[in-house]
């Protein structure tokens, strides 16, 4: 698993982020989803099913988060699956990908709940028995939301369709599509709906390409005077950024040390100014010296090759200085 894997993984799985980051996918940023009511699931999807051979395949599949949601809104509660899977680079298969992640989590609860049956003996008819379902089951509905944390923009397919070739219009009815959950933050014109330091996070995303913009986000929105510790570890990592993080400190003020960096990234470059102007005066002195000393030596009849070694340039060069 990679750096950018782990952290993501580990940022995201944080209650308070999560419910944050679902809010604004499935809610507009409307505080629906509770932290305090999200349950962690396994992460491991594993499916069964007869090959050709009539002999058992498992199939297996690790998510990056998966959460039991338990949602009250408009005076009702719901439950509902919710995955995350994060992508730091442009995945083009990314429907197939979540589809099958999806697929899997709604045949794993009628595969518990055939079980259940078999167990308790309860089904009354052929047709429930065969299903290991019966009409009064239901399942429980499963959303995975693809978070982008690359700086590109998005160039992948959103849907299904999207990676079809040419095909009948008459058909398309007939075609199930399947269509990703997609958080891209070069995307997001508003992020006043996030309540986390995730919003600090996508910002800079949206504008890591551009110096002066990223300059401007951070000068106009005091949240970033206090950021917390992962999330700048985090921005450094997506974003490619380089700010000093104290291991003393929990709470990092960006705004100061993007400006210190800025400085010292300034400093530097004077420095290095400085040290190629004095390494140009030297090598300018020694063609100088190198010149009066090749006409010295042509005078006292030396040849062009003769002069050439003695100064240490190649004899084309002393022909010039020579003629000239």
């Amino acid at each position: 698993m990679s750096a950018k894997d782990s952290m993501a993984k580990e940022y995201f799985a944080d209650n308070a982020r999560f419910a944050d980051l679902c809010n604004n996918i499935l809610y507009g940023g409307r505080e629906v989803i509770l932290p305090e009511n999200l349950k962690e699931r396994d992460t491991t999807e594993v499916l069964t099913a007869l090959g050709l051979d009539k002999k058992t395949i498992a199939m297996q599949k690790l998510r990056d988060i998966f959460k039991n949601a338990s949602i009250k809104y408009t005076g009702k509660s719901y439950v509902v699956l919710i995955g995350v899977e994060n992508q730091s680079d442009i995945h083009y298969a990314i429907p197939i990908k979540n589809m099958f992640y999806d697929v899997m989590a709604y045949g794993n609860q009628v595969k518990e709940t055939a079980k259940k049956h078999r167990k308790d003996k309860d089904t009354t008819t052929s047709d429930e028995f065969l299903s290991g379902f019966t009409k009064e089951d239901k399942l429980i509905p499963v959303i995975t939301i693809t978070v982008y944390l690359g700086t590109k923009e998005w160039d992948g397919p959103r849907k299904l369709s999207d990676m079809f070739g040419d095909v009948d219009e008459e058909l398309l009815p007939f075609i199930p599509d399947y269509r990703i959950n997609l958080l891209a933050p070069r995307e997001i014109t508003d992020f006043t709906g996030f309540r986390t330091s995730i919003r600090q996070l996508f910002e800079v995303l949206k504008n890591a390409y551009d110096k002066e913009k990223m300059q401007e986000v951070l000068q106009n929105d005091e949240k970033f005077s206090r950021v917390d510790r992962e999330t700048v570890e985090a921005i450094n990592l997506f974003a490619g950024t380089d700010i000093d993080i104290d291991e003393k400190e929990e709470v990092i003020d960006m705004c100061k040390a993007w400006e210190e960096q800025k400085n010292e990234g300034r400093e530097l470059g004077r420095e290095e100014g400085r040290e190629e102007g004095r390494e140009l005066g030297r090598e300018e002195g020694r063609i100088r010296q190198a010149k009066v000393t090749a006409l010295k030596l042509q005078k006292k009849g030396h040849s062009i090759e003769d002069i050439a070694e003695c100064v240490d340039f190649d004899e084309e060069t002393v022909k010039k200085w020579l003629v000239s």
